[in-house]
């Protein structure tokens, strides 16, 4: 078989795997799954008349997310970028400073940063985890950085390396105790960005609590949806109530006058966005059980297709499996646009990972260690349509 057959080949089987499990009909690449008391509490949000920025379901999203999470805290925000702008704020971080952050993530990580006044400095990937590798990065800043009392100072820059956020890819969960290791090392603050990691695991605690902060998203794409918003987890009582002040623009408690003590944000999540979240985390246990169910029927449709794996969990974690990932051997990375563009041809939404954040204009003059993990990751994962429903409704 010559190299033009061969790629039709896998291309055709790759489609044909991937109707198995999800039918013929068309298929985006994730949508929200409206099953229980949505309708219910929308309704009672708009027959309280309290559809903004206060009312009784922010408060009780926030001690669902709370309990549900494990977390002592959660403060409820309009977006998963505002949370991460103002958790990296409370950590400290200030103009000059550089922030750790991995070159395979959404651009909202990176932007956050800049918000904060910093510099993405980007690191390395792990191909189990797709999230920072530790063990690569202890070797770079053992190279590359100096401790100056009780802060980690890069060589090249002169510039304080203030803190490090390990992003939990898809869902999986990253080596955190490895992370957590070397941020003690070097006196970094590790800010968790577990925005896709919601219902996430690692023997037995959930993402985004062991850091000093983590933070949320529910953007229409994710596991739950608020429509937009997000949310910020710590265990620390002052951190915490200093981030729900910052994020409710910093406006002091009064009967009737309007004191702003400093420069707040208007990052309020308003109420009838918190009553569609408490519905969707009452279905929350419901939508992880399907989506490990329909990773489970895609490892299954891929198992005759060696040189296409499906990605599991990490060892020792629970994913939510946010959104099946395969990933491509690297004898037929080259494949990867082929099967992108077959796959989409087909109606069924397939998607790469995002565009390196080095290789993004606003991002190619910061500052980086060598990426060849992650330039390979980049060219050969592939997002398939990863909707919870897609385990109980009929195929077509």
């Amino acid at each position: 078989m010559n190299d033009t057959s061969s790629q039709s080949s896998l291309v055709r089987r790759t489609v044909d795997a991937i109707q198995a499990v999800v039918g013929l009909k068309p298929v985006v690449l994730h949508e929200p799954k409206f099953s229980g008391n949505e309708w219910i509490y929308i309704k009672q949000c708009l027959d309280s008349t309290f559809v903004s920025s206060v009312g009784e379901f922010v408060d009780r999203f926030e001690a669902d997310l709370s309990h549900y999470t494990g977390a002592k805290h959660a403060v409820a925000v309009m977006n998963g970028t505002a949370a991460l702008h103002v958790a990296l704020r409370l950590a400290g971080v200030q103009s000059g400073d550089e922030v750790l952050i991995p070159t395979l993530t959404f651009v909202a990580t990176a932007n956050a940063v800049v918000y904060s006044g910093g510099t993405p400095h980007f690191v390395e990937s792990n191909e189990r985890t797709l999230g920072v590798d530790p063990y690569v990065l202890r070797e770079y800043l053992r190279k590359n950085t100096e401790l100056r009392g009780k802060q980690c100072v890069n060589c090249r820059t002169g510039c304080v390396i203030r803190a490090l956020v390990p992003m939990h890819t898809f869902g999986h969960p990253v080596d955190i105790e490895g992370i957590l290791a070397v941020a003690r090392d070097f006196y970094l603050t590790v800010v968790e960005d577990a925005a896709e990691s919601l219902g996430s695991t690692v023997c037995g605690r959930h993402t985004g609590t062991f850091g000093l902060m983590g933070t949320l998203s529910f953007n229409g794409n994710k596991t739950i949806t608020t429509g937009g918003g997000g949310a910020i987890l710590t265990n620390d009582s002052a951190l915490a109530r200093r981030a729900k002040h910052l994020t409710t623009t910093a406006k002091l408690l009064h009967r009737w006058d309007f004191i702003h003590d400093e420069v707040g944000y208007n990052y309020r999540m308003p109420n009838i966005n918190a009553a569609l979240g408490c519905a969707q985390l009452e279905q929350l246990p419901d939508l992880l059980a399907a989506k490990r169910q329909l990773f489970q029927r895609y490892q299954a449709a891929f198992a005759g297709i060696p040189q296409l794996k499906i990605f599991s969990e990490p060892a020792g974690c629970c994913s939510n499996y946010w959104l099946q990932t395969m990933l491509l051997d690297k004898s037929v990375a080259a494949q990867r646009d082929a099967i992108l563009t077959s796959t989409n041809d087909e109606k069924i939404m397939t998607r790469p990972v995002w565009n390196l954040m080095h290789h993004l204009t606003p991002y190619r003059e910061c500052p980086k260690m060598e990426l060849p993990v992650a330039e390979s990751l980049a060219n050969r994962l592939i997002n398939l349509p990863s909707s919870a429903h897609l385990v109980t409704e009929p195929k077509t």
